[in-house]
């Protein structure tokens, strides 16, 4: 190994360990419910933050610039700083906040880190599905310290999917229109609540694809590089890059199939 192949792999491991040991302190100060929640409307009265959100985001923050007070930030709750070092974290402190106000599993942790070429490392931990994935560029996907893999060669008839809808009214019927054409054509839906749990499944083959549109980085950097580490293809419409105009997860015989669905 070259002595630049040597550092990529240590310099990796670091930030793996780091968004680790980051993301199940967040999920263990959010297993602590409060008594009642502060809300604060973001795009819409269904896109808000809760007290929680911007306690575990400062927690995650602190956390990462104690140990590596160069690195960069964006944060889905407001955090930003440019990096010095040539990483940047991009953090959702809590991915489906929804799913939290309500008590409903699959709300989630998600940290990831990239630098000048993409995303290098992903953590998503999902406390109350008993789940922590994570990812390294080039190195697998796990669960659990589990090696995972998508499920392959699955027909359109017979593929499960899952989705979400946008925040924005007039998307969301969109959606659900389009939803009601695919159904004749494929297993069934379903809908976890959360975009990294989403991508997390296709990882871990509990369901065979995915797709959304409206996703903020902070939604797909974490759960897109497992998804890809795990054998999946992550794209946008027409092979474009997956992002805010839609996202498309799923292995490579399905992806084709959904992806010419999708248009």
């Amino acid at each position: 190994m070259s002595d630049a192949g040597h550092f990529n792999k240590e310099l990796n491991t670091e930030l793996l360990n780091l968004a680790l040991i980051v993301a199940r302190a967040a999920g263990d100060l959010l297993m602590t419910r409060p008594p009642s929640f502060d809300l604060n409307q973001k795009s819409s009265a269904r896109d808000f933050a809760t007290q929680m959100d911007h306690a575990s985001e400062k927690l995650i923050v602190d956390s990462i610039l104690m140990a590596r007070p160069g690195d960069g930030i964006i944060g889905e709750e407001g955090s930003s700083r440019p990096s010095k070092s040539g990483i940047t974290w991009v953090i959702d402190p809590i991915d489906g906040t929804v799913n939290y106000f309500y008590g409903l599993p699959g709300w989630n942790v998600s940290i990831a880190a990239k630098d000048a070429d993409g995303v290098v490392v992903g953590v998503v931990n999902a406390p109350t599905l008993n789940s922590i994935w994570h990812g390294a560029r080039g190195e697998g996907a796990f669960r659990n310290g589990e090696q995972i893999h998508c499920n392959t060669r699955v027909e359109m008839k017979e593929a499960l999917i899952a989705t979400g809808f946008s925040y924005d009214e007039n998307e969301s019927v969109a959606q659900a229109q389009f939803i009601v054409d695919l159904m004749p054509d494929i297993r069934d839906i379903r809908r976890f609540g959360a975009a990294a749990v989403d991508l997390c499944a296709v990882a871990t083959g509990w369901v065979d694809g995915y797709f959304e549109s409206s996703l903020n980085e902070w939604d797909l950097a974490a759960g897109g590089l497992i998804a890809q580490e795990a054998g999946a293809l992550v794209t946008g419409r027409l092979g474009a890059p997956a992002g805010r105009e839609m996202t498309i997860c799923a292995g490579p015989s399905l992806h084709a199939a959904l992806s010419t669905r999708i248009g």
